[in-house]
């Protein structure tokens, strides 16, 4: 770009060569950054990304650097940790490598930014930020969701008080994930054992507690029952193997300002609804039903009057009195749009929340609601 000045900044991108390393972090994020000329800060300069992609198979590490045209690579973490040209480390390992190599990463005075879960206790997660802020490094976790077109959508509604007072709010998540006997599973077989990090609720709720803290109010307790439904899976060699982590949830979590929300996480369920997550809100001026991508809403003055009989045929169509939120704007990849905050959050200083604690905040919820499925009562949430 003439006249344009480009402030170089190296990304250690380790674990890249998973399905989510490569697909959203490598190349509908920092390959994107790249093509569009950087992350624009002023009219004549922009922060440019100069990654080098680590993993633990060369192989995978040079097929992945052809199709995203990232040149340098490593099999060797530390030493392209001791680089000083990169600043920015990032992991996107399973969960039970990620917590040793960032705090090699801090020790080598890296920017951390990962995917989540950020550690296997919030404990841990915990001391990566400590270890963080006594070495006055910048930190950072994937919370996707919250910049996805749905939920920007909702964020729009709950911010221009459509829905007036809010009181509650219903998440249905997930799908059928194949044994591996008439068709191959589509996830990978260490999400489904407890001793590799697996889990439902570990997975997901995680991103249950930055959805609900940063859109509906801070969790305050949480009521939780896991399952594994399916005792026994095929791994990717057509092996079977016994699944010893929960393949489902189903939690009820009570947040600041007395909102009651709750969430069935599964991966045992066929899905007939509007998409793979949805979520409701209702509010007392109106309510919206929330996907990925989709929002509709439906406002008191337009909600119909039912009348429970079930001896007549119920005349009134219950999908057809909701009305869409238009596109009235481009988005944008939500990994992507994280990715140009965190850059900008280390080149430029600017406020960045959602901080190894945040990440710490999803694996506390995680830990609680194993002890109240454990206890089998509601829990409060300890403050962290």
């Amino acid at each position: 770009m003439a006249g344009v000045k480009e402030r170089k900044i190296g990304i250690i991108m380790n674990g890249v060569t998973g399905r989510m390393g490569t697909n959203q972090h490598l190349m509908r994020s920092i390959v994107a950054i790249i093509q569009q000329g950087g992350v624009k800060i002023s009219e004549t300069e922009t922060i440019m990304p100069d990654p080098v992609l680590v993993g633990r198979n060369e192989v995978k590490l040079k097929k992945l650097s052809e199709m995203s045209g990232v040149k340098k690579i490593s099999t060797d973490l530390d030493a392209v940790l001791k680089d000083k040209g990169y600043e920015i480390y990032f992991d996107a390992q399973s969960t039970d490598r990620r917590a040793k190599d960032v705090k090699k990463a801090i020790a080598a005075g890296k920017h951390v930014y990962c995917e989540k879960p950020v550690a296997l206790s919030s404990a841990e997660a915990m001391e990566l930020q400590a270890l963080a802020d006594k070495a006055g490094l910048k930190s950072g976790v994937v919370q996707d969701k919250l910049w996805l077109p749905g939920f920007l959508k909702l964020k729009m509604l709950i911010d221009n008080g459509f829905f007036g007072k809010i009181h509650s709010v219903k998440g249905d998540f997930g799908y059928w994930v194949f044994e591996g006997d008439i068709a191959p599973c589509q996830r990978p077989s260490w999400n489904y054992r407890k001793e590799d990090g697996g889990g439902m609720i570990l997975d997901m709720f995680p991103h249950w507690r930055y959805v609900l803290d940063n859109l509906f109010g801070e969790v305050k307790s949480v009521s939780c029952i896991g399952a594994t439904h399916i005792p026994e899976r095929k791994d990717e060699n057509g092996k079977k193997y016994k699944c010893t982590a929960d393949d489902a949830a189903y939690a009820i979590f009570e947040l600041e300002g007395g909102v009651i929300a709750q969430f069935f996480s599964s991966w045992c369920t066929r899905v007939r609804r509007d998409d793979l997550l949805t979520i409701q809100v209702d509010g007392r001026d109106g309510s919206a039903m929330v996907g990925l991508r989709n929002c509709l809403v439906q406002p008191k003055f337009s909600t119909p009057k039912p009348v429970w009989n079930p001896e007549e045929e119920q005349k009134i169509d219950f999908f057809g009195g909701w009305q869409e939120v238009p596109d009235n704007v481009a988005y944008d990849n939500a990994f992507k749009i994280q990715w140009e905050l965190f850059l900008r959050h280390v080149v430029l200083n600017e406020p960045f929340r959602w901080t190894l604690r945040e990440g710490a905040k999803g694996i506390q919820l995680a830990e609680v609601a194993c002890q109240s499925w454990k206890e089998r009562r509601l829990i409060e949430i300890p403050e962290i």
